[in-house]
């Protein structure tokens, strides 16, 4: 006889925890790196158009920041797929009722396109009235000529994905998006100077990158699922998209406030920016280095969150309060262990961090250097609290909470962060220091209030 198995040193509690965070970091690391690079496209987009002149690159930053606001609402709305989705996995429903929830996210998706695209058209009489250079607000307009129709194919992908994450299935998603990072690289050099055989079309050749880029990375992400036996047989994608009015106001009741979370955060930090640039040249050029690395920071915690979505939703569809808190928790730990470790990287290293933006050594630069150092240092003191939001929000997501986060978020940011920034910032000589420390205490204001509210929803999800 096959002699029998010596004991494991892993007690049951270690034993859960385990599989917990090795499910958790197996489910995340593809969702940080695939959101990684969607915004490398960003910048890449940003940057060729800065190489073409600073005009373009201005013209193209005043189209993307009229872009961004429908574009983050409709990306909270089609992501509620991926809580509503985790849940009815978890509680076992069968193809037809997830096909139906994925349906409606793409409807909503070419819905909310639509709607935009009939505003972005008029991009050039919007920017004029609201006060705009009338030749940098022509550029915009001329750029949202190709740029715009970029907002179907990328809301269709965050919608796919969403099912993708659901399924606990990441890495098409980011393989898509490596692809997509490389296409749109070179559609943009070519399309803008006229490279590889292809026209010079300037300003506009960057917005019809976009949109090619985003088509294909979505045609990528939908045919990952025709080679997937299981999604196969689920046809999730198969035409005809139809409506189902009850699972359509459920995507909006859940998405349409993670719309209006998402864009009263990063609201707030495009305000600051916009203050900042009141202040000084070297003080604007600090808060943007500063915010670029700790943006980039925020890329892990952001795709733990995600991960964690889909880990507390599908308990929350078992009605598994056990497994809900441990998934909550362990997705909360690993967040935190990161954040201390990018706040330690920011407090001893943050010229390091800063070399890679400007020249750390040059004399012209000396005062830029020295405030982001000082941003920097209260970037790694706000790290545990910008983390902790971060999670705590995609946690509640997952047991389909979502309106009071957004009241939070309004308060925290707004009510408290804004104002305190603004008085630091411009009726006290902290400058640049001052509106981030109102930035901070936004933050610690939001984590606060809700970690207290995870706390209270994760004994009242199951009441006995």
């Amino acid at each position: 006889m096959r002699a029998a198995a010596p004991p494991t040193r892993a007690t049951p509690a270690t034993g859960w925890l385990r599989r917990e965070l090795g499910a958790t970091l197996a489910l995340s690391w593809p969702i940080v790196l695939a959101n990684v690079a969607i915004n490398v496209m960003t910048v890449t987009d940003l940057m060729m158009l800065g190489w073409l002149s600073p005009r373009a690159l201005a013209a193209g930053a005043l189209g993307f920041n009229l872009y961004l606001p429908p574009f983050l609402l409709g990306t909270g709305v089609v992501a509620a797929l991926s809580p509503i989705a985790a849940a009815k996995i978890g509680a076992g429903q069968d193809n037809k009722a997830l096909r139906q929830a994925t349906h409606q996210a793409l409807l909503s998706a070419l819905l909310i396109a639509v709607v935009t695209w009939l505003g972005l058209w008029h991009t050039e009489s919007i920017l004029k009235a609201i006060g705009e250079e009338p030749d940098l607000a022509a550029d915009a307009g001329t750029y949202m000529l190709g740029f715009q129709w970029s907002l179907a194919p990328s809301l269709l992908f965050f919608a796919a994905r969403s099912v993708f994450f659901a399924l606990e299935r990441p890495r098409p998603a980011l393989i898509a998006g490596l692809i997509a990072v490389v296409f749109n690289a070179l559609a943009n050099y070519a399309l803008i100077f006229g490279k590889l055989g292809m026209p010079a079309l300037g300003i506009l050749g960057s917005g019809l990158a976009t949109t090619l880029s985003q088509t294909l990375m979505v045609s990528l992400l939908l045919a990952a699922a025709l080679f997937d036996g299981r999604m196969r047989r689920m046809r999730l994608f198969a035409l005809p998209w139809r409506p189902a009015l009850g699972e359509f106001l459920a995507l909006w009741r859940l998405g349409l406030p993670i719309g209006a979370t998402i864009a009263a955060e990063v609201g707030v930090f495009s305000s600051s920016t916009l203050l900042v640039g009141l202040i000084d040249r070297a003080a604007l050029e600090a808060h943007t280095i500063a915010l670029q690395i700790a943006s980039l920071a925020f890329m892990v915690p952001l795709g733990l969150g995600q991960a964690a979505t889909v880990r507390v939703g599908h308990a929350y569809g078992a009605r598994d309060p056990l497994a809900l808190q441990r998934a909550g928790w362990s997705a909360f730990g690993l967040t935190l262990v990161f954040a201390l470790l990018s706040a330690t990287l920011m407090l001893s290293a943050p010229r390091l961090l800063i070399a890679p933006f400007m020249d750390v050594g040059a004399p012209e630069n000396e005062a830029a250097v020295g405030i982001a150092i000082i941003l920097l240092q209260i970037a790694a003191l706000f790290q545990i609290f910008d983390a902790s939001q971060a999670t705590l929000a995609n946690m509640l997501r997952g047991v389909h909470d979502s309106r009071i986060p957004l009241v939070i978020a309004l308060i925290g940011y707004w009510a408290i962060g804004a104002p305190v920034g603004v008085a630091l910032g411009f009726a006290t000589p902290l400058g640049a220091v001052g509106v981030w420390i109102g930035l901070a205490l936004g933050l610690a204001v939001v984590a606060v209030l809700l970690m207290t509210r995870w706390l209270a929803k994760q004994r009242l999800v199951y009441p006995a």
